[in-house]
């Protein structure tokens, strides 16, 4: 470690990237590639751990040390994260909705896994990446790290509160340091859930937005989301931190963008009326034995009215978003024409 200054006459201790060695689980992954190449270019060592598969190939494609296992599995854990000084946990199940134990089995039982893991080959930081949703839907605005807890009855939400919960009853204290990462709805190119699937549907003219559109979306772009968990790392901040763009974003201005480059017009349809009829179309597609292409827990995410607050990560760790939201769009519009998307 080395001694540097904060810019305000203080000195404190300060993590030097170019001398620190990562291990990503879900490095394939959109955030986990993105994160090992922003660390690679800081100097940084980086392997991770991935799922056999496109994802693997993917980060081997792109000069990393890829560990292909299990974030559940001991053995594979324990491969990925020996020798390293930072564990950043990025893999989990991510959907609106699902079958719960599916969801605990690898967002909390690969925390578990992963964080025991880490303690044993004596890493000095673990980095986990949560997310906003541990507020559930219905939250106050402006809700900071301190704010209430809401499954919900989603198995994403209650899982990503239980993974959290997990970390304090496997580590005890001083075992390793905890940074626990709350990202916003992480947009950029390739983005599933946020870029990807909505251009899909849009394609189809199978996108329609509930009620108008007038939903926030609180969302980060990944290089933003990227910096925020490097400067936790070289600032030894343990605790939790919320990383969002600092933007409050309607969906209809948000998916606005999306639905420009696709050369589409933005439907809208009352909640009430696509609750039921999601519900339908998603019975039916499991009668056949597909995935839906939406779910209705969908709208949930497409309907919250609140912010939540970075001011913990400005305050703490020298947080500040820099990409704005047409910037971001714009790269991912040079990236969806160059796979033929739009």
């Amino acid at each position: 470690m080395r001694r540097r200054s904060d810019g305000v006459g203080k000195a404190r201790l300060g993590v030097d990237l170019g001398r620190c060695s990562f291990s990503i689980t879900g490095i394939g992954g959109f955030i986990g590639l993105r994160l090992a190449e922003i660390a690679r270019e800081r100097g940084a060592l980086v392997r991770g751990l991935e799922l056999p598969g496109p994802a693997a190939d993917r980060a081997r494609r792109r000069g990393f040390e890829v560990v292909e296992g299990d974030v559940t599995r001991e053995a594979d854990a324990a491969r990925a994260v020996a020798g390293v000084d930072v564990v950043v946990h990025t893999a989990a199940i991510v959907g609106e909705g699902g079958d719960v134990e599916a969801y605990r089995r690898v967002n909390v039982g690969g925390t578990r896994t992963v964080a025991r893991a880490a303690k044993a080959a004596g890493a000095r930081r673990f980095v986990h990446l949560s997310s906003v949703m541990v507020f559930g839907f219905s939250f106050p605005d402006g809700v900071g790290e301190d704010g209430p807890l809401r499954g919900e009855g989603n198995a994403y939400c209650q899982t990503k509160i239980e993974s959290e919960d997990v970390l304090s009853r496997t580590l005890e204290r001083g075992d390793l340091e905890i940074t626990i990462i709350r990202p916003g709805d992480v947009y950029g190119p390739g983005s599933i859930p946020w870029v990807v699937r909505p251009l899909e549907l849009m394609k189809k003219r199978l996108f329609v937005l509930p009620d108008g559109g007038a939903g926030l979306l609180n969302h980060v772009h990944v290089d933003t989301l990227c910096e925020g968990i490097l400067l936790a790392v070289e600032r030894e901040a343990s605790g939790v931190f919320t990383l969002t763009d600092g933007a409050a974003t309607t969906c209809h201005e948000y998916f606005g963008f999306l639905a420009k480059m696709a050369g589409r017009s933005l439907p809208s349809l009352p909640s009430k009326l696509l609750r039921p009829a999601f519900g339908a179309m998603a019975a039916a597609f499991r009668a056949l034995g597909k995935e839906p292409p939406a779910r209705r827990e969908a709208l949930d995410y497409l309907l919250r009215s609140g912010t939540y607050s970075i001011e913990k990560a400005r305050r703490e760790l020298g947080y500040e978003p820099k990409i704005a939201l047409p910037e971001g769009m714009a790269e991912v519009e040079r990236w969806a024409r160059g796979l033929g998307l739009v």
